[in-house]
């Protein structure tokens, strides 16, 4: 079973200039998850198009009820493969990542699709697709659930960490406020403590049963 998720996105910013920052986008603030990057390969096709392969390393905090299952060196880092490719005559890029680790116990692919917003070209439309799924029996449901709900957090990380760095290349100061970096953190101890409270309750409800 396949968790089916789909949402757009809008840069303003030229196509151009979103192009440059998709390979300029770490470090930023928001992405202090991702620990390096590597080309694997890259070339240019015989129609100019680039096509790229890269691999990503995020840290990657397991819940509490998946921890078991992971070995303890990799229960909290994760290894994310990017295919892309930019096409310059349509004027559109396109990427397609998935995890290669903790694969079988949750497979998160996604592609994305930039191209040049059709109501204003100085804008840049996304196209964001994800399918989650799991081999976990018994437990399918919440981990996709899990899975998306980390999904949906890492998107709005990506989007803000995209305009950091347009604004930056632009020539712009930006900077996070000490209420934005707040708000973010009592977020993050409010999901954890969330996902803690689950795994309470379903330890006690075990228990019941036993």
């Amino acid at each position: 079973m396949v968790k089916y998720y789909c949402c757009a996105g809008l840069l303003k910013s030229s196509w151009d200039q979103v192009c440059v920052a998709f390979w300029q986008r770490y470090p930023n603030p928001y992405s202090n998850h991702v620990l390096t990057e590597d080309i694997i390969f890259r070339e240019v096709t015989p129609t100019n198009c680039l096509i790229s392969r890269r691999l990503l390393t995020k840290t990657s905090r397991a819940p509490h009820w998946m921890e078991p299952y992971l070995p303890k060196q990799m229960a909290s880092s994760a290894y994310i493969i990017e295919d892309s490719i930019v096409d310059p005559q349509k004027r559109t890029m396109t990427t397609l990542t998935w995890n290669i680790s903790h694969a079988r116990l949750m497979s998160v692919e996604e592609r994305c699709k930039y191209y040049i917003n059709p109501e204003n070209g100085s804008c840049t439309e996304i196209k964001r697709e994800a399918w989650i799924s799991t081999n976990v029996y018994g437990l399918s449901r919440a981990v996709q659930e899990f899975g998306l709900r980390r999904f949906k957090n890492s998107v709005t990380k990506t989007m803000k960490g995209f305009e950091y760095v347009l604004a930056k290349m632009q020539g712009e100061t930006p900077s996070r406020t000490l209420t934005e970096t707040a708000t973010e953190r009592a977020r993050e101890t409010a999901l954890a403590a969330k996902e803690k409270a689950k795994d309470l309750a379903s330890q006690a409800q075990k228990k019941q049963y036993v």
